[in-house]
């Protein structure tokens, strides 16, 4: 087998088995090709499966070093070695190629990240805020107060968010229900309670959006100013005008609508173990970052009111 197909395989692997959105499988054959095209510059020609077999720890050290040199972020360098280790490790299950020396080499040390949330009092005038913007049609005011309300009323990922269908939404409203099966990474499910307020913006965007009214039941629900799926870009430049429009800091993104839901409910009692099902975390670790927030604020709120630290 050769190196061409032998990728062609590890590709269609991760289409298949692990099931990979495809942005994320196209990062992996990015990760991949750029070592492939490194080594190719370091020995002088385009490896084989043989020649992958023989690589030495220097040699995977070298990449990892060219790529510090080039100035990439440790995550980014960090994520290329994870796709070019489950690369290697598929050659390895598969009989194409064993190398031993890629299990030597440890993954660049990341400083832990805490996600950045919103305050309430930032996250209430988020969700009412009115930029001056353009003249728009009230439903897409309508359609974009309902995004927002399920990033942060729900915790949902944006994909998640616009990923729902008309049939999805119509069957929950019509039953009168109040929680929201949810498909995420990794093609888990998870059912999800939604607010009241929620319900209520998803029904008004519903029945005045001009497009849903010729939609199927597959087809996207939130829908896009001349039709068509919404484009995630469109909720990003929305909260960046809003984030603008009140002195917000530059972390303020859809997706921090996301960790300002978890923080909150961290805050306000809830446990680890019901938030990571509500996130739809794989792992109970992914959701221990937010106690890093909690603790970051409880340290803030001590410093500001007790005594003898604001003498200090």
């Amino acid at each position: 087998m050769s190196l061409a197909d032998a990728q062609q395989a590890w590709r269609d692997w991760l289409r298949s088995e692990r099931r990979l959105a495809g942005h994320t499988l196209v990062a992996y054959e990015h990760d991949v090709a750029g070592f492939l095209g490194f080594m190719t510059t370091y020995l002088g020609a385009a490896p084989t499966l043989e020649a992958l077999a023989k690589l030495k720890p220097a040699e995977f050290r070298a990449w990892l070093a060219e790529r510090s040199r080039q100035g990439m972020a440790r995550s980014s360098t960090a994520r290329a070695f994870s796709s070019v280790r489950s690369f290697f490790g598929f050659l390895d299950r598969r009989g194409f190629a064993h190398n031993a020396s890629i299990g030597s080499i440890q993954t660049p040390k990341l400083p832990r990240a805490v996600p950045k949330a919103l305050s309430e009092r930032d996250m209430d005038e988020l969700l009412d805020a009115d930029p001056a913007t353009a003249e728009r049609a009230p439903w897409i005011d309508l359609r974009d107060s309902a995004v927002l309300l399920l990033l942060y009323g729900a915790g949902l990922r944006i994909g998640e968010a616009l990923g729902l269908t008309k049939g999805t939404v119509d069957g929950l409203l019509a039953a009168g229900q109040d929680t929201l099966a949810v498909t995420g990474k990794g093609n888990r499910t998870r059912l999800v309670p939604l607010l009241p307020q929620a319900i209520e913006a998803l029904a008004a965007y519903r029945d005045a959006c001009p497009w849903l009214k010729a939609a199927g039941g597959g087809d996207a629900f939130f829908m896009g100013a001349r039709g068509g799926a919404l484009d995630p870009a469109i909720v990003q430049k929305r909260v960046r005008d809003i984030r603008r429009h009140l002195g917000l800091a530059d972390s303020v993104t859809p997706h921090a609508l996301r960790h300002s839901f978890a923080t909150h409910l961290l805050g306000a009692g809830g446990d680890l173990r019901t938030i990571q099902e509500l996130l739809g975390h794989a792992s109970l670790s992914t959701t221990q970052r937010y106690t890093d927030v909690d603790a970051a604020r409880l340290t803030a709120v001590y410093r500001s009111a007790h005594p003898r630290a604001k003498a200090r």
